[in-house]
């Protein structure tokens, strides 16, 4: 053997040896990272019930929500308390003293011979009560009770100084025409009261929303879960090809280039299980964000476990029942509908604001005069003295533009609240279709990536048994553990899209409250 011959060779395996140390260096180091270092990582069991009802007590958006919710009942009594009596009470005391230039019948005796001072001086109080109708009229209860006294050394013709009176009249008016009747006058309660049950279908709707954004966040924190075992289960299996490497390396029976390649396939195992145990820390803090634990909690490190495992076998679906539940129970449906109400009601309102304006007017009453108040409320109510009246009034404002322009605007929003109507059930019918192609799908897809792992699992144990016996190599048997890990991974995936498929179809029907029994107060 000549020099550069062993020379060139002894380079070789000196490369090969770099080589090596180059990639077993940082398995090393992440080896003796992850079993040295303390964790300081919590662990919290969760299943998917517990997951849903934290999020319903806890979700920012559900309380905003239920306090629109809240908000859209306090316009129910508002519109409603404009039909509550109105009470007032009034008191006023006057005193006015003017100059007399003459005789005034019943306040001076005769003649003046000087300016004569007229001090007048009231007391008066009054108590009024009003009542708005729900047909559109009002009643006024009024009653006045007054003092009067004048200076005694000019007033000495007055009957009563000082004088009692008093004043009782009822007004009572009634729109004929415009702003006439219950429904008329209802109008703004029962839009309130359309308001607040639309409200209620959006917190139904937010609810439900809610719920499955917790499910399909749960179950992809089940596949990052799930998908650590198979990328750890890939490294342990390149772990044991390298170790098995080694040894026949060791015993001269194999090159360094297969314990090489081994080698490079752990390093890519390791790599897979980095960012897949980073997918699992992301979809946790995902899942947890929809809970809202609290900053303080989100703060802290905590390594969610979910408990529940997903479904694989294939529920009944019948797509015109689905159909026919969705247009029933659908959120958005019923919020059209009342809208679509809502629109009738103001368009009715419109079309009574078009006519004139013709009210009956009536006004009764009753007074009294007396000496002191006791005498004055006696001959108040004794009937004596009375007045009474009634009359019509009417006004029209010419042109009436406002009123016209009003009503063709509400009647156009009462067809477009119909077309909305139709639009929201077409495309309720096209996504519970498609959402019943999703699950059917999904389905076939576990079947066909359950078929293709069972082949993968047979190819690398033939392909493992050829290399025990020197008809393989090492890169073959790698490979086929690569396509056994993907196909691993594409069978949970598609287990985890099949859930996730159900929990879109419950959502396109509406029926996801009923999955875990609950029931909205």
């Amino acid at each position: 053997m000549s020099i550069a011959t062993f020379v060139q060779g002894c380079c070789r395996i000196a490369l090969a040896f770099a080589s090596f140390w180059i990639l077993f260096a940082p398995l090393a180091a992440w080896s003796a990272g992850t079993e040295k270092e303390p964790s300081t990582e919590l662990r919290e069991s969760l299943s998917l019930a517990d997951a849903a009802l934290r999020a319903l007590q806890s979700n920012l958006d559900i309380s905003i929500s239920r306090h629109m919710k809240e908000s859209r009942l306090a316009d129910i009594v508002i519109e409603q308390s404009k039909f509550d009596p109105t009470f007032s009470l009034n008191g006023t005391y006057n005193r006015v003293a003017s100059p007399l230039n003459r005789p005034v019948f019943g306040g001076t005796s005769g003649a003046l011979n000087n300016i004569t001072v007229f001090d007048q001086r009231s007391h008066s109080m009054t108590a009024d009560l009003t009542q708005n109708l729900i047909t559109g009229g009002s009643v006024n209860l009024n009653y006045s009770p007054s003092r009067t006294n004048v200076n005694q050394d000019v007033a000495s013709g007055f009957l009563f100084n000082p004088a009692w009176t008093g004043g009782l009249a009822m007004t009572f008016t009634q729109p004929l025409l415009r702003n006439a009747g219950i429904d008329v006058n209802k109008t703004f309660i029962k839009v309130a009261q359309n308001n607040a049950e639309v409200e209620q279908h959006v917190f139904r709707d937010r609810v439900m929303t809610v719920i499955a954004s917790v499910e399909q966040a749960y179950w992809e924190l089940v596949f990052a879960n799930e998908n650590l075992k198979v990328a750890q289960a890939a490294l342990k299996a390149a772990e044991e090809l390298l170790a098995t490497n080694r040894a026949k390396s060791k015993a001269g029976i194999m090159s360094i280039v297969d314990v090489l390649q081994a080698e490079a396939a752990v390093a890519s195992r390791i790599e897979q299980v980095l960012v897949t145990e980073r997918a699992i820390r992301d979809q946790g803090d995902q899942l947890r964000r929809l809970l809202n634990p609290g900053e303080e909690s989100l703060r802290q490190d905590i390594w969610i476990v979910p408990t529940d495992m997903p479904l694989s076998f294939l529920e009944p679906i019948s797509l015109q029942e689905a159909i026919d539940t969705a247009i029933d129970q659908r959120p958005e449906i019923a919020q059209a509908k009342k809208n679509m109400e809502t629109g009738e009601i103001n368009k009715q309102f419109a079309r009574n604001q078009l006519l004139p304006t013709l009210s009956l007017q009536g006004t009764m009453g009753m007074s009294g005069l007396g000496k002191d108040y006791g005498d004055s409320f006696t001959r108040n109510f004794n009937g004596d003295f009375y007045s009474y009246g009634a009359g019509l009034v009417l006004s029209y404002p010419l042109g009436n533009r406002s009123a016209i322009n009003t009503y063709s605007k509400r009647e156009l929003e009462a067809k477009n609240a119909e077309a909305v109507l139709a639009k929201i059930r077409q495309q309720v019918i096209v996504g519970i279709r498609e959402a019943v192609r999703r699950v059917q799908t999904d389905f076939k897809r576990i079947e066909t990536t359950r078929s293709a792992r069972i082949m993968a699992e047979k190819q690398l144990q033939a392909e493992q048994e050829r290399l025990r016996v020197g008809l393989s190599t090492t890169r073959f048997v790698l490979d086929f553990q690569r396509d056994l890990a993907t196909a691993q991974a594409n069978e949970l995936r598609a287990t985890v899209d099949y859930n996730k498929s159900l929990s879109n179809f419950s959502r396109h029907k509406a029926t996801t409250l009923e999955r875990y029994n609950l029931q909205l107060d």
